[in-house]
């Protein structure tokens, strides 16, 4: 009985297997249930040593644990070891080192499973895309997309819907437009998708088109919808969109929170709207960081510097600690506002008092800041001494301050640095050419356009937007595609009269072309945002502010011209630029002539 008691006592204590041999599922099982690293070597160790690893569910699923747990290194020594391999597997191991941004071996994988013959399925590609997406690596997209043609996969949802996205993401709107199309059944996410593409690719007067008919088609929009719709309306400036977009907003009982309200803050701003953005603000009952420093970008994009600075001091009262997006926005409401020693002294605390340090976005401001007060030397004495790296933002707000105050010398060092950092954007070249202009360079001008032939560069063309009855219209300079261009154009001769009695000139400093002086009044008097504002005083009812947007900044002439038509009409007129916001009223701008 002793020994007995004893062999059954020497059994017990034997090692157990952790895991029985007898069926997969056992280990499939006890995968699932574990928790950490350790644990799933364990079960790694039990299946290598039960001879189970042959078993492709068994070394599917622990390879899927690898990588769910960021484990790439044991993924892929596994994965290397499998005998057999199946979709799973592939996708598995694609995906896998997707998720962790190893793109490169992500890539890898799929080319060898291409190699291998095996067929990518809708699991694998929609890895494959995203990868082509986050690096914008639209040639590898458009071979993954030849490969999902020809495996037949474009009627599959997730391929089709991740290679517009893709598309989208790589600013080829036209392309995943195409592919949109042909979906047969759009889900809200690409809906989302390709309304946000139009909008990033400034087209958002489409992507509002866009959304319009995902009501229709009986699509119900999320809260990341009504975000990328609202970001749509604040790029495209459309007040009157706008308005109908918060209703449904309001009608839809989505509730105002940090994500959805900055981003209307935001819109309403950028319409032109600096009152129904300070309302939305007062109204969220949840702020984070992000939100105050909307509000106080949304008032330097008007000017209002003061109350950019009384927005901080309240964010300061109620215990929310500025971040680096707060001092951009607070630096760039003080050089839209000549708060030049406020910008200095606020640029000077960021460190000490804040522990925020300096990015390129605020030697940006200060280098603007104080170009445009016309402290050069200083603004180039700080592009000197920065210890982080320039960028062409940083040149271009140096060139744009030597275009305000006549310095060639300067404008030459910044083209210099500009164009070996974007040899290829026209707009450097042609800035240089118009301060070779204004001072009767015209040798150089020309020389500045025979290079920009050369190297096949074009400038881009000056356009404004105005809307009316819901309608948005684009005027170029000349433009005479407007049905209404004969009243359009005698209005503008009407208004010219009118402007000269009351004291008007026309600077013609602002033609940038080296013609007689009645060549140069006709050029001026054809400008775009003066067409949209004759057509806007045409076209709308008195008392009725006239909103238009132009993709340049306003030039001298037609900032003096829209003071003087806001003084005879009695209107407001609201122009945004590519810098910023200029409400004129009976004569004067909100930006006191500083911009």
């Amino acid at each position: 009985m002793a020994d007995t008691r004893i062999a059954r006592t020497q059994i017990h204590k034997e090692p157990q297997p952790l895991l029985s041999r007898s069926r997969p599922k056992f280990y499939v099982t006890a995968l699932l249930s574990s928790r950490n690293i350790s644990h799933i070597r364990e079960v790694h160790a039990q299946v290598v040593v039960n001879g189970m690893l042959q078993n492709l569910t068994v070394a599917n699923k622990l390879l899927y644990m690898y990588a769910q747990r960021r484990v790439l290194g044991d993924a892929y020594a596994l994965f290397g070891g499998m005998g057999e391999r199946d979709s799973v597997t592939w996708s598995v191991m694609v995906g896998g080192f997707v998720n962790v941004g190893d793109f490169t071996n992500g890539f890898a994988t799929f080319r060898e499973l291409i190699r291998s013959g095996v067929t990518p399925d809708i699991y694998t590609l929609p890895f494959v895309i995203r990868v082509c997406r986050d690096m914008k690596d639209l040639k590898m997209g458009r071979l993954v997309h030849d490969i999902v043609l020809k495996h037949g996969l474009l009627a599959d949802n997730f391929a089709c819907a991740a290679l517009v996205d893709m598309y989208a993401k790589c600013k080829v709107v036209d392309d995943a437009r195409q592919l949109f199309d042909k979906m047969q059944n759009r889900d809200l996410v690409t809906w989302t998708v390709m309304i946000g593409a139009f909008a990033e690719c400034r087209n958002a007067d489409e992507s509002l088109v866009l959304f319009d008919w995902m009501i229709e088609e009986g699509v119900v929009p999320d809260k990341v919808a009504m975000v990328t719709i609202v970001n749509a309306c604040a790029k495209l400036g459309a007040m009157h969109r706008a308005r109908l977009v918060h209703y449904y907003i309001c009608r839809n009982k989505f509730s105002l929170d940090v994500i959805l309200g900055t981003a209307m803050i935001d819109m309403y701003a950028k319409c032109g709207c600096i009152d129904s953005a300070r309302e939305i603000f007062d109204r969220m009952q949840v702020k984070n960081v992000i939100t105050w420093s909307a509000m106080i970008a949304a008032y330097g994009y008007h000017g209002h510097g003061r109350k950019a600075f009384d927005i901080f001091h309240l964010m300061l009262n109620s215990g929310v600690s500025p971040n680096v997006i707060t001092f951009v926005s607070l630096l760039y409401a003080c050089s839209h506002s000549g708060l030049i020693e406020e910008g200095l002294r606020i640029f000077s605390l960021m460190w000490d008092e804040f522990a925020v340090r300096a990015d390129i976005k605020h030697y940006t401001c200060m280098v603007d800041l104080l170009g445009r007060a016309g402290r050069l030397d200083e603004a180039l004495e700080l592009v000197e001494s920065m210890a982080v790296e320039k960028d062409e933002r940083l040149w271009g707000a140096l060139l744009g301050a030597c275009r305000i105050h006549g310095n060639i010398d300067l404008a030459e060092k910044a083209v210099n640095s500009l164009l070996e950092l974007q040899p290829e954007n026209a707009g450097h070249y042609v800035l240089l050419s118009n301060i070779y202009a204004r001072a009767g360079r015209w040798k150089d001008v020309a020389k500045m356009r025979d290079l920009m032939s050369q190297r096949r560069l074009k400038k881009v063309p000056g356009l404004t937007w105005i809307e009316v009855d819901n309608k948005t219209y684009q005027f170029s300079t000349g433009d005479r595609t407007h049905p209404r261009s004969e009243k359009i154009y005698a209005m503008l001769e009407s208004l010219g009269k009118k402007l000269e009695l009351a004291g008007y000139v026309p600077d013609t400093n602002f033609v940038l072309h080296d013609v007689d002086e009645e060549v140069k009044l006709g050029m001026l008097y054809s400008h775009s945002e003066k067409l949209a504002i004759a057509f806007g005083l045409i076209a709308t009812a008195n008392g009725i502010p006239i909103r238009i947007t132009k993709n340049l900044r306003v030039c001298g002439d037609c900032h003096t011209f829209t003071k003087f038509v806001s003084a005879i009409t009695q209107r407001v007129i609201i122009v945004r630029d590519v810098n910023r916001f200029h409400h004129f009223r009976e004569g004067t701008c909100s930006c006191g002539d500083y911009w």
